[in-house]
């Protein structure tokens, strides 16, 4: 009868851990991870306001106004062409240093055991690479993934991406899976994008070997020929298994910085956290922005365009009467289309601007962290970080923003946390 009851014991055991063990194993547990922004010190190159306002108009499709893009269409007609049936050939020519190619910013991503430095875009949803695909001028100056070098990489049958912009230019390519792995945390299959055929403009101007989308997942351009099919982002997939279904972009002066994924570190910023819900229906980090400071003095801008939270923009780009409110309290601005923008003396002294953030918020930009770059050698003549949207109807706040204000997307309750950054 002892034995039997032994028997017994032990037999309940071995259910009660099999029924306690988790059904799959899962390779994510909740936590929160760090990915760094840093500076390439290959990049030789400096940031250029004509062509950070180039790569956004071109990024969201509006129309050049004065900002001369034909050399930028000029460079994609003559160099890599997108096939976008099959997304497969393209020859071309690329730029004579390698080294303007190479990417201002480096965020380290593994995928399939290959390290690629990737843009980190809270303004798309598709995780693109550069691909030993391409023909090997395209990707000079890049790092590009080898799917035949992974073990874990898988095709999926029929799927294509591709992305175009505003002058024709964009890449496009096949579909498959792969383990992304990002500040030591893991996706196994997570669907990656290997560009095929990439505009030579596309190799030009971005700054990057290709991008992790951070916008909601519907504004993935995945299709199967007919239809599209959109894939889930690196955070969609993994935001469940974080301590907070958030990442946040902390970004410093020379726009180096970090994204933390799942914590919101209060040491980032002073007082408290303001936040706005956003609006998801167009896939963007969207939310209402209809007033502005200059200097403290609030103005209301009555057809304000709806802005958009785009960690892969340089500078922020306002609604045009509100970028020449702005410039009309700095001494010696105007709007060059040399230049490509608003520039002014280098020694001109540059008020706030601040914006709302909702209705009865505001967040405020500094004025001595307006400037973007300067236009000349000799420093005299700079260009400011703050440009007009040309009547895009669309407010995009990039870096100019994000070095400013402590910002937390947040997943899971749809909303935008802006905190002021301590003054440097």
């Amino acid at each position: 009868m002892a034995s039997f009851r032994l028997f017994v014991f032990v037999a309940t055991l071995l259910v009660a851990l099999a029924l306690a063990a988790p059904t799959e194993k899962r390779n994510i547990q909740k936590r929160s991870f760090k990915v760094p922004r840093s500076l390439n010190p290959k990049r030789k190159r400096g940031p250029n306001g004509a062509d950070a306002m180039r790569k956004a108009y071109m990024k969201y499709n509006i129309p050049g106004g004065f900002i001369d893009i034909s050399k930028n269409s000029q460079s994609a007609k003559e160099g890599l062409k997108i096939n976008a049936a099959n997304g497969t050939n393209g020859t071309g020519t690329v730029a004579a240093n390698p080294e303007d190619n190479a990417a201002l910013f480096l965020s380290p991503v593994s995928i399939g055991g290959q390290t690629l430095n990737l843009d980190f875009d809270s303004g798309s949803s598709d995780l693109w690479v550069f691909s030993t695909q391409l023909p090997d001028q395209a990707t000079q100056g890049h790092s590009a993934f080898d799917a035949e070098k992974s073990k874990s990489f898988k095709l999926m049958d029929g799927a294509q991406f591709s992305i175009s912009y505003g002058d024709g230019s964009g890449a496009a390519g096949i579909v498959g899976t792969d383990k992304v792995d990002i500040g030591g945390v893991s996706v196994d299959n997570q669907a990656v994008e290997l560009a095929t055929a990439v505009s030579a403009s596309f190799v030009q101007d971005t700054n990057t070997d290709g991008l992790v989308g951070l916008a909601f997942s519907q504004l993935n351009t995945v299709n199967d020929g007919t239809k599209k099919t959109p894939q889930k982002t690196f955070f969609d997939n993994v935001m469940g298994d974080l301590d907070m279904p958030v990442f946040t972009a902390d970004l410093d002066p020379d726009g180096t910085g970090v994204y933390e994924f799942g914590k919101i570190d209060a040491t980032k910023f002073t007082g408290d956290m303001q936040w706005v819900a956003v609006n998801t229906t167009s896939g963007f980090w969207q939310f209402e922005s209809s007033s502005f400071a200059v200097d403290g003095k609030v103005a209301q801008n009555p057809n304000a365009s709806p802005a958009i939270a785009d960690t892969g923009t340089s500078l922020m780009l306002v609604d045009q009467a509100v970028a020449e409110a702005y410039y009309s309290q700095v001494q010696g601005a105007q709007e060059d289309q040399q230049a490509g923008g608003f520039v002014y003396p280098c020694n001109a002294k540059l008020p706030d601007m601040s914006f709302a953030i909702g209705a009865d918020q505001m967040a405020t930009i500094p004025g001595n962290q307006v400037t973007f770059a300067a236009v000349d050698d000799a420093n005299t003549t700079c260009f400011g970080g703050i440009q007009g949207n040309g009547g895009a109807g669309i407010q995009i706040y990039g870096d100019t923003m994000f070095k400013a204000q402590f910002v937390a997307f947040n997943g899971g309750n749809q909303s935008l946390g802006f905190g002021a950054k301590p003054t440097q």
